[in-house]
């Protein structure tokens, strides 16, 4: 006996609503994980520096990045968010973000890492409006000094755009990715925001009626407690 259309429309709607609420946990999850990795790593004596966390106009942060087979690479997901006012304000609504390719980090094995980005200037806010964009080759970036105070960043730590650490088993330590690709993921912004939204409008061009999404308020407080926004000079 067939079921009458309007039952399988029925059916179909509720599959549909599942699928999308499966997708928001999954994705406040994430949210969730990069605010406890964040936590975790500003709390350990040799972790980033704060006083160059407060000159940081991004930070992203990736949990849990997997070796995905032999000699392929790795793949994880994260957010990235950046300061209102020209890199000095509070910080804004995060941008969903991917990270993958073929060499990214020194880890043994197949145990997942988690990465945190410092993004120093605008030009590494450009790079982050991309579709997607090669660290090392798109944009400088340089393992990042740790401990209590970043006077013993080298010249070259000093002048890149975006400065790279990583946590696996515990340790924690600079760690340069040239050759991971970073990409924005417009699918989960959809689910976070419910709208399709451009990391243009998350980054740069914030909007006074976007808010931080309860997904996100979280990671926001945990950077606000950090770092909060800087005088005028």
């Amino acid at each position: 006996m067939k079921r009458p259309a309007s039952a399988m429309g029925i059916a179909a709607l509720a599959l549909g609503a599942a699928v999308a609420a499966s997708a928001q946990v999954r994705e406040t999850q994430r949210l969730a994980a990069c605010r406890s990795v964040l936590e975790a790593i500003a709390n350990m004596p040799e972790g980033i520096p704060r006083d160059l966390l407060a000159r940081a106009q991004c930070v992203a942060v990736v949990p849990g990045v997997k070796k995905i087979a032999l000699g392929v690479g790795r793949y994880g997901k994260g957010a990235v968010t950046c300061r209102k006012d020209g890199g000095r304000g509070p910080w804004g609504p995060p941008a969903m973000i991917e990270l993958g390719g073929p060499s990214i980090g020194l880890q043994i094995g197949g145990q997942s890492a988690d990465y945190v980005f410092l993004v120093m200037n605008p030009k590494g806010i450009d790079h982050l409006l991309r579709s997607k964009f090669t660290l090392g080759a798109d944009a400088s970036v340089a393992a990042g000094p740790k401990g209590r105070s970043a006077e013993v960043a080298t010249d070259l730590q000093l002048h890149a755009e975006i400065l790279t650490y990583s946590r696996t088993r515990g340790l924690f330590a600079g760690v340069s990715l040239e050759g991971a690709i970073v990409k924005q993921d417009r699918n989960a912004n959809e689910q976070v925001y419910g709208e399709a939204v451009e990391a243009r409008d998350l980054l740069i061009f914030i909007k006074a009626d976007r808010r931080v999404p309860a997904a996100a308020r979280e990671l926001v407080d945990v950077l606000r407690e950090l770092s909060p926004p800087r005088p005028e000079p």
